[in-house]
């Protein structure tokens, strides 16, 4: 068995319907095991409680850092960097979680952790955690996540293909909208913030995103005209 399978082993909980389990061991418990239960007990609850996930998240990438060994047996023997110990400890939390039929979030942390080596499988991830929630929470953060990976273009994309302005958060389309503005298109831009003020008027926070987008887009047009 090779070091990932077992990293997985370590972090990976029992069933998905009670929540992501703390592995059982004689050792003396962490100091902060009382906050990791609590966590694991929160997501159970909800899977995609995303600053629940995120801490605990951090907690096990901790603790695989610092336990991570190479098997000497095993025929993966390249060396291990703590930042790959802690990144297979973080999959396997998100891989749990993702199990659940309405996980999302696990999924959309399984995109960014695979983002760079399998792109295509990134998002495929990103598109699936769209289509478990109709809430449009899975596609806000698989935009902005593209975003920040200044992959536009991807984000792009993954919004025009999942958002449903009249049903969605405004938020998503803010995304969008400057998904479009990071891609240079600003005739795209105009075309989704004009979807979002007319279709998505029935949501409370449209037009405060609507008016803190239009400065944005009218000064990209602007740019394009002066071009």
């Amino acid at each position: 068995m090779g070091w990932r399978d077992r990293i997985r082993r370590v972090f990976r909980a029992a069933p998905a319907v009670r929540g992501p389990q703390r592995r059982q061991s004689s050792a003396p418990l962490p100091p902060d095991a009382a906050r990791e239960d609590h966590l694991r007990a929160v997501l159970a609850e909800d899977p995609n409680d995303v600053p629940a996930f995120n801490e605990l998240a951090e907690i096990v990438r901790r603790r695989a850092a610092e336990v991570a060994h190479p098997d000497p047996l095993a025929a993966d023997t390249g060396p291990i960097t703590r930042a790959k110990a802690a990144d297979t400890a973080h999959w396997a939390l998100a891989e749990e979680l993702a199990g659940r039929p309405s996980g999302w979030y696990g999924l959309v942390e399984m995109a960014r952790l695979s983002l760079e080596d399998d792109r295509e499988g990134a998002m495929r991830r990103l598109g699936a955690a769209c289509e478990r929630d109709p809430s449009g929470r899975a596609l806000l953060e698989g935009v902005r996540m593209l975003r920040e990976a200044h992959l536009p273009s991807e984000a792009l994309g993954l919004g025009v293909g999942h958002w449903s302005p009249a049903e969605h958060d405004p938020e998503a389309g803010r995304q969008i909208v400057q998904a479009a503005l990071d891609a240079d298109r600003p005739a795209d831009a105009r075309r989704h913030l004009r979807d979002l003020a007319e279709l998505g008027s029935g949501q409370h926070r449209t037009a405060r995103v609507v008016a803190e987008l239009e400065p944005f887009v009218r000064a990209a047009e602007a740019t394009t005209s002066a071009d």
